[in-house]
């Protein structure tokens, strides 16, 4: 589950991540997308439940929060791109910050 994508399965992996708003960094490596939401406490509280599942896959972002912006990077450091399991977090996300 941590081995960085062929591009076939990758393409077929992201393809449906780029629908909802993630794209790819300049190198091609990383996942990012910004969430917006209402307030503070809102962008907060998706922060919390999404570090929930980050700590139980072991799997975590690097993000940043402003107000009611969160922005997220996914990518796997030691493997030294995207593997499957940004793409699940990145699935996570998207599901709890409706």
């Amino acid at each position: 589950m941590n081995d960085t994508l062929d591009p076939t399965v990758r393409e077929t992996l992201l393809a449906p991540l780029f629908d909802t708003g993630w794209s790819l960094d300049n190198d091609g490596d990383v996942l990012c997308k910004t969430f917006e939401f209402e307030d503070f406490t809102a962008a907060f509280a998706f922060m919390s439940r999404a570090a929930l599942w980050a700590e139980k896959w072991n799997h975590h972002p690097d993000w940043s929060n402003s107000y009611a912006r969160v922005m997220v990077r996914l990518t796997t450091h030691d493997m030294g791109g995207i593997t499957a399991a940004d793409a699940k977090l990145a699935r996570k996300m998207d599901q709890i910050s409706q």
